[in-house]
């Protein structure tokens, strides 16, 4: 059997299953009283005594979209800063999925800021530097526009530089931006149709637990690309979720009708991102990414 790489999914939960005792301690959230029952905006204020906070997280998504058919890479890291809180807020052992994803987020951060460090060395689609000026005036323009021009300014910028300097490989694992955003771009994926789920409310029958839809949704999605080992272990994890009144505490909300109301308005933003990089991810071959 292949030794499992230190910081890898498979290693973090090798090492928590052996002290793991399948108790589900549910987290004592606060709860908000100035909830006033109704679904609209009110819902989507500050969560008083939450870490994780849904208006937060509807904020970044939706500066993350922008005035194009780009997705901005700052605020699509900081929304996955908020959804890296509701996945610790389920428990440890999701939030071992957590992990993974910070891991994912910092690479493309320090790449960011090398870039920054480094502006010279941005390529542009003539294979140039996107920063060369031959003119006081070029340097002026230039400055005032160096925040958008950034390699890591979007998923498309991005991905361009990244082709022109050679760094993505499409046969070998590399720590390439697109490599890791292609993970993230998975796992989003999962999320959104967890909280889709989440969100449903029949009209005859019962609710379904968030335990089994969050396992669904994970087979549905991220299993595809795991492991054996990844997949039996989030099997367990997904057990251990809590019930579908911790999520209404979550979020501030006092029963289905309100948590529908705001999980379809994060579905609904979290689905724009999704597809935005799925074609800018897709238009470039780069779906499959080693």
């Amino acid at each position: 059997m292949p030794r499992k790489r230190e910081g890898s999914l498979d290693y973090h939960w090798e090492s928590c299953l052996k002290g793991y005792n399948q108790v589900n301690k549910l987290h004592q959230l606060s709860n908000s009283s100035g909830t006033d029952g109704t679904a609209g905006s009110s819902v989507l204020e500050m969560c008083p005594g939450q870490t994780f906070q849904v208006s937060l997280l509807l904020s970044h998504l939706h500066a993350a979209l922008g005035d194009t058919s780009d997705v901005l890479l700052q605020p699509y890291l900081s929304s996955w800063d908020e959804l890296v809180k509701f996945m610790d807020a389920l428990g440890p052992m999701v939030g071992l999925i957590s992990k993974e994803i910070e891991t994912k987020t910092s690479i493309i951060r320090q790449l960011a800021l090398l870039a920054e460090e480094n502006p010279e060395a941005e390529l542009g689609p003539d294979g140039l530097p996107i920063n060369s000026v031959s003119t006081e005036a070029g340097k002026n323009n230039n400055m005032k526009s160096s925040q958008h021009s950034s390699a890591y300014h979007s998923v498309q910028s991005m991905i361009l530089v990244e082709l022109n300097r050679g760094v993505v490989d499409f046969h070998h694992q590399t720590d390439s931006g697109c490599r890791t955003l292609l993970r993230l771009h998975r796992a989003l994926l999962w999320l959104k149709l967890f909280l889709e789920k989440l969100a449903e409310t029949p009209v005859t029958g019962r609710l379904r637990s968030p335990s089994e839809l969050c396992r669904e949704s994970y087979q549905q999605t991220l299993a595809n690309h795991h492991t054996w080992f990844v997949r039996r272990a989030a099997e367990l994890a997904f057990i251990a979720l809590p019930e579908r009144g911790y999520f209404f505490r979550l979020v501030c909300v006092q029963n289905q009708q309100e948590l529908s109301t705001v999980l379809t308005k994060v579905v609904r933003a979290i689905g724009e991102v999704y597809e935005r990089t799925q074609r800018a991810l897709e238009d470039n071959n780069m779906l499959d990414l080693p």
